[in-house]
């Protein structure tokens, strides 16, 4: 089984629905939404089954005990991440700015605070004809790298016999792509770049032509703006299944990473 991931950056550049019309050309049983902190692709990969869920525990949390607490301070006076604050009696800890780095726990003089493991986020995996694994990270957790670990080896454990995994994933711009074709080089993994809403900005979608061209990696197409995508997406369908511009400069893309994968 090969794998396919898809990565772009997040908020409309396209990548969930480029995902979701590889899906439908594809039409692969295994598939995976590793954009942990804003997963959407079940918004248009829609499920008949109920998914098992799981929780995802991540690093530790600091947790105070009023009943010990004395309000001596030395909590709050000694963390670095301003996670402590004063209470109605005592102090609490603020679970989105703590790191768990335990100094709190070390310097409390009552032993009044201890470290619990933080249940971080919550896995769900769809099992019937295929498999479809995915997750969401609970905000201002930090440990999406082991997440989406989880999420990427449920769909392979689960996976049934299938030429094409499907990964949806995200990155933040040029310089994550800079990062991840080393990574490529290093697995000896293929890469292949497309541009989405290429005519809103011709002059940049040259530019990234030309990056992939001196760095030897397939430009396999671009996606013209096209308003049906918008109603594709808020009518919950893929726009792999309308007739539009889009859809059919991504079967061509589509087609195109088929060739480099030798599928």
């Amino acid at each position: 089984m090969k794998r396919l991931l898809i990565l772009s950056g997040k908020g409309g550049t396209g990548k969930t629905t480029t995902a979701a019309a590889f899906i439908r050309f594809s039409q692969t049983k295994a598939i995976a939404d590793c954009d942990v902190d804003a997963p959407n692709l079940h918004l248009v990969y829609e499920q008949t089954v109920k998914p098992t869920v799981s929780d995802f525990y991540g690093g530790d949390k600091a947790v105070i005990d009023p009943e010990k607490c004395i309000s001596c301070g030395a909590c709050q006076s000694h963390c670095r991440f301003d996670a402590i604050e004063k209470a109605t009696t005592g102090y609490a800890v603020n679970e989105y700015a703590c790191e768990g780095c335990g100094v709190c726990a070390y310097v409390c003089p009552q032993k009044a605070v201890a470290l619990h493991t933080d249940m971080a986020g919550r896995k769900e995996l769809y099992l019937d004809d295929g498999v479809f694994s995915t997750a969401t990270l609970k905000m201002g957790r930090g440990n999406s790298g082991k997440l989406v670990t989880d999420v990427k080896m449920a769909m392979l454990k689960n996976a049934p016999e299938t030429p094409l995994a499907i990964i949806d994933g995200s990155l933040s711009g040029i310089s994550d792509l800079k990062r991840l074709i080393k990574t490529a080089e290093t697995f000896q993994a293929k890469l292949a770049v497309c541009v989405n809403k290429w005519d809103i900005s011709p002059e940049n979608t040259k530019a990234i032509r030309a990056f992939c061209e001196d760095e030897g990696i397939l430009f396999a197409g671009k996606i013209p703006y096209d308003k049906s995508a918008s109603r594709a997406i808020n009518e919950g369908i893929s726009i792999a299944d309308i007739d539009c511009p889009a859809r059919d400069a991504l079967k061509e893309i589509y087609e195109a990473v088929c060739k480099l994968l030798e599928l």
